[in-house]
């Protein structure tokens, strides 16, 4: 199981002294902890990799501002947070792969225009879980219902 996983490499990355990774880790494993106080539940594996899609989205939404601010230092360090963060994460798929994959989606709840964008946006959310970033998804399915 994934959770685990993440507790057994935390404690090879404490013996490692590698503070980045245990750091990043130890996020992702309170992150997880407080979705389960929470919502009282025991997290699953898909829920698992939700969290961690969740907070790599986060850093890869700050780079830009990282850029802007001209901090490489911290640019730096969120790169290799994103890296190690999808480590966890399932195989991305490519811009060609979510295309051809919107196409059948579009074609079997028979959306023809921008109006039924939601419907194709919600069953392939669902479809590809965190093996796809909702904003690629989103300008993808906008290029085809155009």
């Amino acid at each position: 199981m994934l959770k685990e996983k993440l507790l057994e490499d935390l404690k090879n990355t404490m013996k490692e002294k590698n503070n980045l990774r245990k750091n990043v880790i130890q996020m992702v494993r309170a992150a997880i902890l407080q979705v389960e106080k929470d919502k009282q539940i025991e997290v699953t594996d898909a829920q698992i990799i939700e969290i961690i899609a969740k907070e790599a989205k986060k850093r890869r939404d700050s780079i830009p501002d990282y850029e802007k601010s001209g901090r490489e230092d911290l640019l730096n360090q969120i790169k290799e947070e994103i890296a190690i963060l999808e480590e966890y994460l399932p195989e991305q798929l490519s811009a060609e792969e979510i295309e051809e994959k919107l196409k059948e989606i579009i074609s079997e709840v028979g959306a023809s225009s921008m109006k039924e964008i939601g419907i194709v946006m919600k069953t392939a959310k669902e479809r590809f879980g965190a093996s796809a970033d909702g904003k690629t998804i989103n300008e993808i399915a906008k290029k085809l219902l155009s």
